[in-house]
């Protein structure tokens, strides 16, 4: 059920932490005190300046602190947060940042890893695990994938082998040599090079593919010859021929590469991400033969523990491993006996096999003996694996508290969500077991459930009790109820924000008038009793497998708004994010959609499992597929709203068209900050300079020859309607908005992103400062901007996550609006008011990971708020509740 408003008992003011004259980002010379030792929330709308006060100026100035006392040698391994501009902060402890942050692209990076319990388990393994006769113990170092003792030599770690094939690197065998039949080969003029080499070879470049002999085909893709011959580029076969008859001066000496060694050595060597994944296409993957996909060399796969090798141990859910390892804690030492009986199993039914088992409430040991029985376990062992196994259980709990029971410690970090990383480093604070410092929070209950929100306000008040503050980021209203103490900053946005306009007790708030806050905290502004749509049809799907979904039969009404719910882990993403779109696309024929993360490790894509499946109706509704997510717009400052949106392509039309520009001949790229002949040549359209001060944070200086506006003299002295290029990037959305009025071509954008909520950012903001919620705003804007035709399916992850319940109304709003207009939207969402405005819920469980994968309820908001099974109709039923009151 929804949290109940925790009392104020409180009649004394612990001491304070005291900010004088912050002004970082859009803070105006913010004053204020804040309790130390307390529950604080930091509120208001997205972009009204919270994150400014918590991170930008408390963490920081922490931070700066703290670093004094490390050695400056240390102090330039660490990344530092920068110094904040304020005038003065007392009282201020040491503080901890957990901050929404991307996972590691890097698929080596794991669960395990990331909490250091896998530390544990490798420990365990080396001191109390079953070893076969004659094998010498090993270390700890022997049973991690990620070092050179224990790596598998085949795969190096891995646990796959990549291959480039025939089928990969020609897609098309139809195609000629000469037409681009071999994909994998660069484009451009690499590739041209490669076929003029064969052509001196001697090898026929104009026949179709397969009708060229296996010999030579295999020769062209496999061999490691690298053999080097005149290039007489531009000439035909017969006229190369005759050239070299005659010895002719050739235009080069050009040195064949094959395309599988192309491809292997680029993905291995090149340092372009985009390079990598684009010869990834051509790789597939398959399990090591060697380790069967373990990662691990053979000594250390033969150590059992429970009847499992390290790697079977890693597979298991945290549910699981805390099943089977609390009776070792309590002494019972059954479980420490090789299964030799289970060793015929593959891997899937052995680790099954110990599961069942482990469900029962029996021995991970099929037929373990008694404990008086085993008295070949030595006292040292005893009390060693008895010691392990008390503190994994103790690093265990806090992640099963805070609803992350489904996780494994070999699940990859790069297919984790910001928020579940976030909870992950959380629970590592937990069994820190720190005292007296801030813990500084960013929106901790994102990606959350609300009622996985219960066990997280369960942790935090842990933090609390033990000695520490909270200082938490927050935008949803049930955790915004428990605070001791709120900071609600605003009362807009961006420069119509940056001011404390409260702070003190929640129940004060509500008399403050000028918070957006307060009409949702104290219920004054219900969401809207929305009628349902009635389906124009159903798309309907069947027999859908992917991780944790088994065998589903769905049906998604078409022209509706659709929202599917459930607990973390239930399955949402996989069907949403991954299944969805993958038989979509199929469907409409072309690849699935691509991942737009630039930094995402293109073995995490080739690992990826295909969904299983099949759509059975409803696909001549759908004639397009859009994806909607939060990953970042560009990894440099060099991409901004402005240049992602395509409004500063007509921005830069409106200056090239001048009659100043039109006279020097200036055309739209001498706007370009990225362009050299319109961009500063000192910071090269930067419009900053690194100094690096070794120890001390890096110094991030404006531009000493174009004071930060990234442009040439030259190119500033244009104007248009009194501005230059410069001063337009530095507008707000909504100051943009006044100064193009009329301006039909770049009104078109700013007018959507005006709508969405995200006003209050600057055209010219880079995307690295952008939230993962502000991305995918820009990213729907962008597609809202264009023409609907109606037939399109919208897929959005979390659209409301990082929103203030003022922007999530709006965003809602727009929503509609695309459904109105004859398209079908489905979100995957958490936030109940949300929920309530959708035409049809389809909720997953009831748990997590194995215990979820099912429909549990499916129907109307109302409907699904009566559902007797699900998890999220209490939640539901009670927002209904206070919806009614309203009236």
């Amino acid at each position: 059920m929804p949290l109940e408003p925790r009392p104020h008992a409180r009649k004394d003011i612990p001491p304070c932490v005291h900010v004088r004259g912050a002004r970082v980002n859009n803070l105006k010379n913010v004053d204020v005190d804040i309790p130390r030792d307390a529950f604080v929330v930091f509120t208001g709308v997205s972009g009204s300046g919270k994150s400014s006060l918590a991170f930008g100026t408390l963490f920081a100035e922490a931070q700066r602190r703290y670093l004094e006392s490390v050695s400056p040698y240390a102090r330039r391994l660490i990344d530092q947060a920068g110094v904040p501009e304020v005038d003065s902060i007392s009282g201020l402890p040491p503080a901890v940042a957990l901050q929404q942050q991307r996972a590691a692209t890097n698929t080596r990076s794991s669960v395990g890893s990331v909490t250091t319990i896998s530390s544990l388990v490798r420990m365990l393994y080396s001191r109390v695990g079953e070893y076969p006769p004659d094998q010498p113990m090993l270390y700890a170092e022997d049973f991690s994938p990620n070092t050179v003792q224990g790596a598998c030599p085949a795969c190096h770690g891995l646990g796959r082998v990549y291959e480039a094939t025939e089928k990969t690197m020609v897609p098309d065998d139809s195609l000629t040599i000469r037409e681009r039949a071999i994909a994998a080969w660069p484009p451009a003029w690499h590739g041209q090079n490669l076929r003029d080499i064969l052509v001196s070879l001697g090898y026929d470049i104009d026949t179709p593919w397969r009708k060229l002999s296996k010999k030579v085909r295999d020769w062209i893709l496999f061999t490691d010859e690298q053999p080097t011959v005149p290039v007489y580029a531009g000439l035909t076969p017969e006229q190369t021929l005759v050239a070299r008859k005659r010895g002719t001066e050739p235009s080069y000496q050009g040195t064949f590469t094959g395309a599988r060694r192309y491809v292997l050595e680029t993905f291995a060597n090149t340092k372009s991400a985009l390079m990598k994944k684009r010869v990834s296409r051509y790789l597939i993957g398959r399990d090591c033969p060697v380790c069967a996909g373990k990662r691990l060399k053979k000594e250390a796969l033969s150590v059992k523990y429970c009847g499992l090798d390290v790697a079977e141990f890693g597979e298991l859910s945290f549910e699981r491993l805390v099943a089977l390892l609390a009776p070792i804690a309590r002494g019972d030492l059954s479980h420490i006996k090789d299964l030799s009986s289970d060793q015929t199993l593959d891997k899937q039914a052995r680790v099954a096999a110990t599961e069942r088992r482990v469900a029962a409430g029996g021995s991970a040991h099929r037929g373990a003996p008694d404990v008086r029985r085993t008295s070949s376990v030595s006292e040292e062992k005893r009390l060693t694996a008895q010691r392990l196994c008390s503190e994994l259980l103790e690093r265990l709990r806090p992640l099963i508290d805070l609803g992350l029971g489904y996780l494994s410690l070999d699940r990859s970090t790069p297919t984790l969500s910001p928020g579940e990383l976030q909870r992950l480093r959380l629970a590592t604070q937990v069994f820190s077991q720190l005292f007296g410092v801030i813990y500084v929070l960013d929106e901790p209950s994102a990606g959350l459930h609300p009622a996985d929100g219960e066990a997280l306000f369960t942790v935090l008040r842990g933090l609390l009790s033990a000695g520490n503050s909270l200082f938490i980021v927050e935008h949803d209203l049930d955790i915004i109820r428990q605070a001791e103490w709120l900071v609600d900053v605003g009362p807009g946005a961006g420069s119509e924000g940056g001011r404390v306009i409260y702070s003190g007790p929640p129940d004060g708030l509500g008399k403050i008038k000028a918070s957006i806050t307060r009409r949702y905290l104290f219920d004054l502004q219900p969401p809207e009793a929305l009628t349902p749509r009635t389906a124009r049809d159903w798309l309907r799907l069947e027999g859908i497998a992917r991780n944790n979904l088994r065998g589903l039969d769905i049906a998604i009404p078409v022209g509706c708004l659709t929202a599917v719910t459930g607990v973390s882990g239930s399955g949402k993403s996989s069907l949403v994010g991954q299944a969805l779109p993958e038989l979509i696309q199929e469907q409409l024929g072309g690849d699935p959609p691509e991942s737009e993360d630039e930094e995402l490790d293109p073995l995490l894509e080739i690992a990826q499992e295909k969904t299983s499946g099949r759509i059975v109706s409803g696909m001549e509704h759908i004639r397009r597929l859009v994806r909607v997510d939060q990953k970042p717009i560009g990894r440099t400052p060099r991409s901004n709203l402005a240049t992602y949106c395509g409004l500063f392509d007509h921005v830069r039309r409106l200056f090239a068209a001048t009659p100043a520009a039109r006279r020097r001949r200036y055309g739209p790229g001498r706007f370009s900050f990225n362009v050299a002949e319109g961009r500063c040549p000192t910071c090269e359209g930067e419009g900053f300079v690194m100094v690096e001060l070794l120890f001390l944070p890096s110094v991030y200086a404006p531009c000493s020859s174009c004071q930060g506006s990234r442009y040439n003299a030259e190119t500033l002295e244009i104007e248009w309607r009194e501005k230059n290029v410069a001063q337009v990037l530095a507008m707000t959305v909504g100051e943009a908005c006044e100064f193009f009025a009329g301006e039909e071509n770049v009104m078109r954008s700013l007018s959507v992103l005006r709508e969405i909520g995200v006003g209050y950012l600057r055209l010219g903001q880079p995307a690295t400062e952008l939230s993962g919620g502000e991305a995918q705003r820009i990213k729907l804007a962008t597609e809202l901007q264009r023409a609907q035709r109606g037939n399109t399916f919208y897929i959005l992850d979390e659209p409301t996550s990082g929103l203030h319940p003022a922007d999530a109304d709006r965003l809602m709003r727009q929503l509609q609006g695309l459904v109105d207009t004859g398209n079908t939207v489905i979100v995957v969402e958490h936030d109940m008011r949300s929920i309530a405005q959708t035409d049809w819920v389809i909720d997953l469980g009831p748990g997590a990971g194995e215990n979820g994968g099912r429909i549990i309820a499916s129907g109307t908001p109302v409907e699904v708020s009566n559902a007797k099974s699900s998890r999220t109709a209490p939640y539901l039923r009670a927002l209904f509740n206070k919806i009614v009151a309203a009236k």
